[in-house]
């Protein structure tokens, strides 16, 4: 099930609130918002939902045993378990034929013969977000950072909220806690409007501007080695301002639902394009995985600290393992390589950046997250080469479309230019509120002429 689908719009979600308001205990509430979250998760294929359910067994337990015991053994203990056991999950569905397919070539190349059988596993979609949810719920409570709720239905119903199950934010227990042990005290007027306008927001950004632009780049893409030098430029920059309102719009989405049922979740995207560097980047694209890989792995690592070749080792680490958690596939690897060399190159060469004009320094970091974009948005390494070749050359030939043009203007001004919806009041006067709701009604039209399409972070 989409949120920017027919049944979402007219079925699920009214069901979903109406019902929700008409309970009154919290309890009545965790297990309605348990089971909505379970239904949405079975449209796709309800027999991960046991696996989801597995996931969130374990941990709750875990959370249990930690809040049972303070020796320091133990506790080791019940958080090694916990954590291999959502890696094997996670490792087994997402990463296990690509793994095998990976050491054979490497077996072929090294004239070795090894071939181990491939599953052809289905991978269970949104499990890389909810494993983050159990496992920095189990980290928090055995650093004593929360602590363990005694509660089953209300931890089941933080790690299977539908808002933000399949595709993000990552949100940690701590963060929505407090307004999970007051979610019957929640007063339904004021977080309506607020809710409802961030959702807004979020499907014209999705449907009118991420999924126009795809409409014209991706046919492109699929014969990318006819494009021109143009149309390859046009196509890259398509797909970086496509990715962009594609999940910052659903991240949108996920927060107004957040929002209409008392669940305040953190922001995710604060204008990314208008970064200065690549470091402020990452502190503003995806925050939600950006502060789990600084505060679960680079940290832990050792940070800051040591020697200039310890830290970047430990950016480079951070940043692979960030790029491989995307996806099973060497284009995320060599991006997520890319991203930890501009990092570390900022982290001990950056002073001579920092005094550039300040327009210099975000059209530069601009043009470096653009370059990235081409390994993310690649099948293969093939087609990343292909690509960044056509960039840097001269071949001749068309553009993919005059639409296009136009496309990427509006979504230039909204992603360098315009406020994010965290800077916006939501407190709309009348112009405004007109405006809006002509978009909102174009947009309930092309969903209900259109096929609805999948947000790009559900592969992930």
């Amino acid at each position: 099930m989409l949120f920017n689908s027919l049944t979402f719009l007219y079925l699920f979600l009214p069901v979903t609130y109406f019902v929700f308001w008409s309970l009154r205990t919290k309890r009545q509430r965790y297990v309605w918002l348990t089971v909505t979250g379970y239904a949405f998760y079975a449209a796709w294929n309800w027999k991960f939902c046991f696996l989801m359910a597995f996931s969130t067994a374990v941990s709750y337990s875990c959370g249990w045993g930690l809040k049972s015991s303070r020796d320091p053994r133990r506790r080791k203990l019940l958080l090694s378990a916990a954590i291999t056991v959502d890696l094997l999950l996670l490792g087994f569905f997402k990463y296990y034929d690509f793994a095998v397919r990976s050491l054979a070539s490497v077996g072929d190349w090294a004239g070795l013969t090894w071939h181990a059988p491939t599953l052809d596993i289905v991978l269970p979609i949104g499990i890389s977000f909810y494993t983050f949810h159990t496992i920095s719920y189990i980290v928090d409570c055995y650093r004593f950072d929360v602590e363990p709720t005694t509660d089953f239905w209300e931890f089941s119903c933080y790690v299977s909220l539908f808002s933000q199950l399949v595709a993000g934010p990552i949100v940690r227990f701590r963060q929505v806690e407090v307004d999970l042990q007051n979610i019957d005290r929640v007063n339904r007027v004021a977080v309506l409007g607020r809710g409802w306008s961030f959702f807004v927001i979020g499907m014209v950004q999705k449907v009118l501007l991420a999924d126009g632009i795809a409409k014209i780049i991706d046919p492109a893409l699929q014969h990318y080695q006819t494009l021109s030098t143009a149309g390859a430029w046009l196509c890259v920059l398509g797909y970086t301002y496509q990715l962009y309102f594609d999940f910052a719009g659903y991240s949108n989405m996920a927060i107004g639902l957040g929002q209409m049922f008392g669940i305040r979740i953190p922001q995710n995207f604060n204008s990314p394009y208008q970064a200065v560097n690549i470091a402020d980047f990452w502190k503003r694209w995806h925050i939600s995985l950006s502060s789990c890989l600084r505060d679960y792995l680079y940290i832990p690592l050792g940070g800051n600290r040591g020697i200039k070749l310890f830290v970047a080792r430990n950016l480079m680490l951070t940043m692979l393992i960030g790029g491989l958690w995307h996806g099973a596939n060497w284009t995320f690897v060599i991006w997520g390589a890319y991203h930890g060399v501009l990092l570390t190159a900022y982290r001990f060469f950056g002073s001579g950046w920092d005094r550039l004009p300040a327009a210099i320094q975000r059209l530069g970091t601009f043009l470096l997250v653009v370059v990235g974009w081409v390994f993310f948005r690649s099948t293969d390494m093939v087609m990343a080469g292909q690509l960044l070749k056509m960039l840097v050359g001269f071949e001749a030939g068309g553009i993919p479309s005059r639409m296009l043009l136009l496309l990427l203007s509006v979504a230039a001004i909204a992603a360098h230019r315009l406020p994010n919806t965290f800077e916006i009041r939501h407190e709309w006067r009348k112009p405004a509120l007109v405006g809006w709701t002509a978009l909102w009604i174009a947009t309930l039209v092309r969903v209900a002429v259109g096929t609805p399409s999948p947000f790009l972070y559900f592969q992930f």
